[in-house]
């Protein structure tokens, strides 16, 4: 057995917001958008690829990259904190910037795959998707299984390259990923799972670079401290826990413009999201989360000390950046959706990234003074 039949039909519950949508077009609006991610795109250097390599490619998400860098971005911002609270040297700081690199690689992989497996029968009422390469029959979900497990002991290899007692912090990561493809079954705030899932990568740049984010319970004691027999002292990085959680919300505000792209066909099918919960309000929710965002940036900064420059590049650009996205983007508008989903986080991940580095940078010559 083998393609699209050994794929189950996804029966949602009913639902009353899906009496308007009823009538919506049961092709995507935009078909060049569906094929470039729609999960299908096999364009520019896929195209150069071995014909049976290219659904894999596909599931993956590696053509055009963003997939790879929604994962890569938090693992950066949490290796530059960290250097920047435990004055690293810039050596330390590229070698956990390439083993991270590889190691979401190999995660991003595994978490597309699993994700396009568990959505399958989703993906196949959802005109955009309905061409990724499970609901088209171009991978079996047995082939996909494997590539995604194969995927996954590739990640959990580069955890062996990190400092010792780094690997328990990536076992929270592993569950909310796991759990996040039924996420959407379960409840509009299904981004709020998965900013959690993405911004964790925060956490293990500091474990990459010898920074315990946090400590107690499962995760041990604090350097220095002796965990007592009632176990280790709960203990928390108030910066990390500021970037952390900024990361959230920024995850909520381009993911939630992203699945405008779908509203009618999950009004349809019965998927949830925030797009689905608020609708023609998204944009005063999303006014709102993005202010909490700069003000936990900025919090952050505070707390280290940070140079004017930091404000300016971080808080200040992602301001600009997806303040531009939120007042421009046209909802009901795939095309502008996924344009802005886009450019957008590119140039806010950028800038928080351009901010944490800016100050490590300023740092670094008097790390050799």
């Amino acid at each position: 057995m083998g393609g699209t039949e050994d794929i189950p039909a996804y029966r949602p519950a009913s639902n009353k917001l899906t009496a308007e949508a009823l009538a919506a077009p049961t092709t995507f609006e935009d078909a060049t958008l569906a094929q470039q991610y729609g999960g299908n795109h096999a364009g520019g250097w896929v195209g150069r690829l071995p014909a049976s390599w290219v659904p894999y490619v596909q599931l993956a998400r590696l053509s055009p990259p963003a997939a790879l860098f929604l994962i890569y971005f938090p693992h950066f911002f949490g290796i530059v904190l960290a250097a920047l609270i435990q004055r690293s040297p810039a050596t330390e700081v590229l070698r956990a910037g390439l083993v991270l690199f590889g190691g979401s690689f190999f995660f991003s992989n595994a978490a597309h795959g699993w994700n396009d497996l568990v959505d399958a029968p989703i993906d196949m009422a959802i005109a955009r998707t309905s061409k990724r390469p499970i609901p088209r029959g171009a991978i079996t979900p047995r082939a996909a299984l494997i590539f995604t497990l194969s995927q996954g002991v590739g990640a959990a290899l580069f955890l062996l390259l990190l400092p010792t007692g780094s690997a328990i912090y990536a076992v929270p990561n592993i569950v909310g990923t796991v759990y996040y493809p039924w996420a959407k079954r379960h409840t509009n705030f299904a981004q709020l799972v998965l900013g959690w899932c993405l911004a964790w990568g925060i956490v293990m740049g500091c474990c990459a670079m010898g920074l315990k984010p946090f400590t107690g319970g499962p995760f041990g004691a604090s350097d220095g401290e002796e965990e007592s027999l009632f176990g280790a002292k709960v203990s928390v990085h108030v910066s990390v826990a500021c970037v952390f959680f900024a990361s959230i919300l920024w995850t909520i505000i381009y993911d939630t413009i992203y699945a405008h792209q779908d509203l009618k066909d999950d009004l349809k099918v019965g998927v949830k999201s925030i797009a689905v919960l608020f609708r023609d309000q998204t944009k005063v929710f999303l006014w709102l989360v993005l202010g909490c965002m700069v003000a936990l940036l900025a919090a952050a900064g505070v707390r280290e000390g940070m140079g004017w420059q930091y404000y300016l590049i971080a808080a200040g650009g992602s301001l600009l950046s997806l303040g531009a996205m939120i007042a421009n983007v046209e909802l009901k508008d795939s095309a502008s959706c996924w344009w802005w989903f886009r450019y957008g986080f590119w140039l806010a991940g950028s800038s928080i990234a351009g901010g944490l580095f800016s100050e490590y940078l300023l740092m670094t010559p008097r790390l050799y003074a």
